[in-house]
């Protein structure tokens, strides 16, 4: 790779490292690179921070900020476009015109990454499933994947290191220069680094498809668009590489026919002759070929929500094909404790347990929460794993904090999502936003009347949370909403509820 002297515009900084670790890596390989941003430079100080800008007259990097500059597309020899960034944009647009290739982050990683890659995308359980595919992986030796085979003591394959990126705060390309070609890497997968992906005939070897739910329709033509560019993960395969698919998702069971590669299925249900995996009397089982095999106990599941034990069984089937061991799996999943944000327990205080679920950014996301408590399950320490509740009954005993944007998710979804609150929720506060706006009418129209609107910040939403609570409540975040306008994004948004609760 060299990209000596060549004049490079980097179209969003952001706030998540992935511009940061990609103008980086440009002025690395020698690039002049143009920084372009909406925001400010005080917006944007923490990314600022950490560019390798050289202090002298002859910078390797120019910032243009709170504005974008159409020469900065017109003249450039690359645009690197940033997730956040529209493709709707008149200045990706002139670029076009004017014959500039466009490339965003997973493009760039894709096509200099040397060793095979493990795909991720979803509307939920994109990050859950990449970390448990790279704990599963992280074992000291397992077959290649084409083989079938497993290797003979001395070939074993120790030096194989397994990679895991593109989660948020986890840039790809901050470790695309470490990466050995017997490496494995997983990397999770947004729909819109696929859209440039798709654009230049792009997919994984092992692609992972865990389910596809309304998301992001502000940014969509409508669900077959989005639906289409999700489906780019696979599109681009050959008949030697292998996709994954959730036979219990309506949407992605759809996709089993336009699959050129491997397919393989995973279900919650027994399922016959396909390849992948299922469960059967309590035991999560593996075909391959023809041949079926037992790879763990339900028991070793211990994670709380069915949309978990998803992800799980996502995770179990690339773990299959790689032929890892039943005990090394086993051994790895009991390592595995949930990620920050999700159905997470922050504290308990005089009997109230308050709970960070701030990536569930859609309505399908906080029923799949509520649901949990339904089932009289909540996570017993700072983790996910799985635990009874302890009381007679957990219906009526959620104080909901959610609200947000509403990405133009369908109103079917907030009428659903409104029936479930009231089947679970003492209370509700609201954000501001056209989501938050949409769950008040809803929850308005069946009557539903212990609900605070227009709440202007999280310390507010906690006081008021803490004033309908009593002992044996359950004080959730879990926006169903996108997190534009009051919070930077729904890590800041949950990281502002875990400093207030902390120190409550």
């Amino acid at each position: 790779m060299n990209f000596t002297g060549r004049k490079v515009t980097v179209m969003g900084l952001g706030l998540h490292g992935g511009g940061v670790s990609c103008a980086n890596w440009l002025i690395k390989h020698g690039a002049k690179v143009t920084v372009t941003d909406l925001k400010t430079k005080e917006e944007l100080k923490p990314s600022l921070d950490k560019l390798a800008i050289k202090r002298s007259s002859d910078q390797t990097i120019k910032l243009v900020l709170g504005y974008h500059r159409e020469n900065d597309f017109r003249n450039a020899d690359l645009i690197v476009q940033n997730p956040g960034v529209p493709r709707e944009s008149k200045y990706l647009a002139i670029a076009k015109k004017s014959g500039v290739p466009i490339e965003n982050e997973a493009s760039l990683f894709f096509k200099y990454c040397p060793a095979k890659i493990i795909g991720v995308t979803g509307t939920r359980g994109k990050s859950t499933t990449s970390s448990l595919i790279y704990q599963l992986l992280k074992v000291k030796s397992y077959p290649d994947v084409k083989s079938g085979s497993r290797p003979k003591r001395r070939d074993k394959l120790q030096a194989r290191k397994v990679w895991l990126a593109g989660l948020p705060q986890k840039p790809m390309l901050e470790i695309l220069d470490q990466i050995k070609p017997n490496d494995l890497v997983v990397l999770e997968l947004s729909s819109w680094q696929l859209e440039i992906l798709g654009e230049q005939k792009l997919s994984p070897q092992i692609a992972v498809l865990t389910n596809i739910y309304p998301d992001h329709l502000n940014r969509y033509l409508g669900m077959a668009d989005y639906v289409k560019a999700k489906i780019n993960i696979f599109q681009w395969q050959n008949k030697n590489d292998f996709v994954v698919l959730n036979l219990d998702n309506f949407e992605t069971k759809k996709l089993g026919g336009k699959v050129r590669a491997k397919r393989f299925l995973f279900s919650k249900k027994y399922f016959a002759e396909q390849n992948g995996s299922f469960i059967k009397n309590k035991q999560i089982f593996f075909r391959k070929d023809g041949k079926t095999y037992k790879l763990t106990n339900l028991s070793t599941y211990k994670l709380i929500g069915e949309h978990n034990l998803e992800n799980f069984l996502a995770a179990i089937t690339v773990a299959g094909i790689f032929g890892v061991k039943p005990k090394e799996i086993t051994a790895a999943l009991n390592k595995f404790k949930g990620l920050p944000g999700r159905i997470e327990l922050i504290r308990e205080k005089n009997g109230v347990k308050y709970i960070n679920d701030t990536t569930a950014t859609t309505p399908d996301a906080t029923m799949a929460a509520l649901k949990i408590f339904l089932e009289r399950q909540i996570p017993n320490s700072k983790s996910q794993t799985l635990s009874k509740f302890k009381i007679q009954n957990s219906r009526f005993k959620i104080i909901l904090i959610a609200g947000g944007a509403s990405k133009n998710i369908p109103i079917q979804k907030y009428q659903e999502l409104a029936a479930m609150i009231k089947k679970t929720c003492k209370a509700v506060i609201l954000f501001e936003g056209e989501g938050s706006d949409q769950m008040a009418k809803d929850l308005k129209a069946i009557k539903f009347r212990e609900l605070v609107t227009n709440v202007l910040g999280m310390s507010s939403a906690v006081g008021i949370a803490n004033n309908f609570s009593q002992t044996g409540d359950i004080i959730l975040l879990s926006p169903s909403s996108a997190s534009f306008g009051l919070f930077i994004n729904e890590f800041d948004q949950g990281d502002q509820f875990n400093k207030i609760v902390s120190d409550i």
